[in-house]
């Protein structure tokens, strides 16, 4: 049964370190719309939560169906687990320190162009950000490619669970306190993929 506490708790942990883009743009939109009503909300939630979930299902059909053939392939999967999460971490956190590094008259210019961004966001804006927050989600497919459909999905939905929970409560923060809390975001999400990457690694190598 896959289904266990540490299936579970990694599940959790990758849906809060993927979130975490998705968080910043939810409290830049709640800034920018202070009178935002619950159901925009949830609709801004759902799509990051939708694309949550289809991202790493994406990545999981593709490993199956391109590199299946491939019986190497699957000693190589611990690997490009480390790699890319470690790649993905990585750069968040260097992100973020950069954009600390800004001058405060240049990152207030670009946090007023990130407020116009989200402010209005329809349709077409809404999705393409919902997939600009999910695209490093493709990488989780490699990392649960030893896994069964079921139990991918299962992961995948606990992500999006977790996304658009997430997400909803960065939409009240940024109503009620503005984004000071999203200037953390990048490295805490960092920092939860690099040791998700390590564990996944050393599990993968070491065995269980």
């Amino acid at each position: 049964m896959f289904l266990t506490v540490g299936f579970l708790i990694n599940s959790i942990l990758f849906g809060v370190a993927l979130a975490m883009d998705a968080f910043s743009v939810s409290v830049a939109a709640g800034l920018a719309n202070p009178g935002m009503q619950k159901s925009r909300m949830a609709r801004i939630a759902g799509t990051f939560c939708f694309f949550q979930i289809a991202m790493p299902l994406i990545g999981w059909v593709c490993v199956h169906t391109v590199a299946e053939k491939f019986t190497a392939f699957q000693k190589a999967i611990p690997w490009i687990a480390l790699v890319l999460l470690v790649f993905l971490g990585g750069r968040m956190i260097a992100e973020e320190l950069a954009q600390k590094a800004v001058p405060a008259d240049m990152e207030a210019e670009a946090e007023r162009e990130r407020e116009e961004l989200v402010k209005d966001l329809g349709g077409g804006e809404l999705v393409a950000q919902g997939i600009a927050t999910s695209i490093d989600a493709l990488s989780v497919g490699f990392t649960i490619a030893e896994l069964s459909w079921q139990a991918a999905l299962t992961e995948a939905l606990i992500i999006g669970a977790v996304t658009f929970a997430i997400c909803m409560g960065g939409l009240r923060l940024g109503r009620a306190f503005g984004t000071k809390l999203a200037g953390k975001a990048g490295i805490v999400g960092g920092v939860i993929l690099i040791a998700i990457g390590l564990e996944i690694f050393i599990k993968g190598v070491f065995g269980s």
